[in-house]
């Protein structure tokens, strides 16, 4: 019998294992996949992401990996542009974008280390059910052996199509359709930095990885997808030189070292995260569009939220299924900014309202700061679209009354 099941070893199964472990909870871990391997993802974590992987002791470890410091960033938007980055973010200067092989495993190696067990290779096909609560899990190991295995309670970490979610009925309750999908590589003999641009429905992104590599993305609306893969190296290079032309020659020169991936994104959504025990965590729980790319830092931060409610719950100190509902509450406060954001971006044109504010946040210097903040998780985006606060800078900087768009109301979360 374990205290905690977690299935799903990355970015917010192995930290929620590892965290678990640390304060006495046996816990079992289970992925399909082995480790090292690789997955879809944006690689990139906001300092805030950071500082909670120094917080855990294992920042100085990924650092060792060789994976380089990015300490500026460049933004564009439909001609609005911006370069600098945020102060320190809870003591955190730089941002860091890893390979998943090298991060994921890290975070694996640590669960370990923690006294968690973990079994790789496993896949998940049923939930037990006792009393009306879920109780444990059925599947089967790589070499086809099945096996169940019973706990207090279980937690799917297994991602956007998480198989927890549909076997314990999860529902949806906000779903925004996807926008677009996205491409990325792999190149040596790049020395770009950190780009995120967007122009003409295009979006390209750059970021330096392990191995003194550059990983290049680009992203399109859903609708040019067949054309896209039709000439998936030719579409790739048209992007680039519709957002940043001056980077063909670099580009050119260039050699790619993998394979191009691709991926035509999930909605976004909120699904709800708690029930008679089991909860949700990570994009199995809340996703959005990968443009702003804070699936990983949330996936930290989430996990973190979830061990401490599972910690008060088999502590005896409240309730379980009470302790994680409120995490669950907790989440959807504290990320409606950062979706509400994302959400907006996602179409790769600005919305009037974004337009206005980002045009003239660039125009003050000390809103711009606030922009790197914000980017960097370290000022509320709330606070950042509050409208008297809006009303300031746009006189700050003389914006025409006609433009001084305010933002609309938020939609509602609410959990089903």
């Amino acid at each position: 019998m374990y205290d905690v099941i977690i299935v799903g070893a990355r970015c917010a199964g192995s930290p929620l294992a590892m965290l678990l472990a640390r304060r006495g909870h046996r816990v079992l871990v289970v992925d399909r996949a082995t480790f090292p391997s690789d997955t879809v993802s944006t690689h990139f974590i906001h300092q805030t992401g950071l500082a909670r992987l120094r917080d855990w002791g294992l920042l100085d470890r990924l650092r060792a990996t060789g994976v380089p410091p990015v300490r500026h960033m460049t933004f564009s938007y439909d001609g609005i542009h911006a370069e600098g980055f945020a102060e320190a973010i809870d003591g955190i200067t730089e941002v860091l974008c890893p390979r998943r092989t090298v991060l994921d495993a890290l975070l694996v190696d640590a669960a370990r280390a923690a006294g968690a067990e973990v079994i790789e290779g496993f896949t998940v096909t049923a939930t037990i059910v006792a009393n009306g609560r879920v109780a444990g899990i059925r599947g089967y190991h790589s070499d086809g052996t099945e096996h169940a295995f019973a706990g207090r309670f279980v937690v799917g970490a297994d991602g956007v199509e998480s198989a927890i979610a549909r076997l314990v009925g999860a529902e949806v309750y906000r779903d925004v359709p996807a926008s677009g999908f996205v491409y990325y590589s792999y190149f040596d003999g790049l020395d770009w930095g950190f780009h995120n641009r967007t122009a003409h429905g295009r979006q390209f992104a750059s970021c330096p990885t392990h191995d003194g590599r550059t990983m290049v993305a680009v992203m399109r609306r859903r609708d040019a997808y067949g054309e896209f893969r039709a000439d998936v190296e030719g579409s790739f290079r048209s992007v680039l030189a519709a957002v940043v032309p001056e980077f063909g020659a670099d580009l050119q020169a260039a050699t790619r070292t993998e394979r191009f991936r691709g991926l035509r994104y999930a909605d976004s959504f909120y699904r709800r995260s708690h029930g008679p025990g089991w909860a949700l965590v990570g994009d199995a729980g809340y996703h959005k569009d990968p443009l702003t790319a804070w699936g990983i830092t949330d996936a930290f931060r989430h996990a973190e939220l979830l061990a401490e409610a599972l910690h008060r719950g088999l502590a005896d100190e409240s309730p379980i299924d009470g302790a994680v509902a409120d995490y669950a509450s907790q989440r959807d406060r504290e990320s409606a900014g950062t979706f509400a954001f994302t959400v907006a971006v996602a179409a790769l044109t600005l919305p009037p309202f974004l337009h206005a504010a980002l045009s003239a946040a660039t125009r003050s210097p000390a809103y711009r700061a606030k922009f790197f903040a914000m980017v960097g998780g370290g000022y509320p985006g709330e606070e950042f679209f509050a409208p008297d606060r809006l009303a300031d800078l746009y006189e700050e900087v003389g914006m025409p009354p006609a433009l001084r768009l305010l933002p609309p109301a938020p939609a509602p979360v609410t959990p089903s």
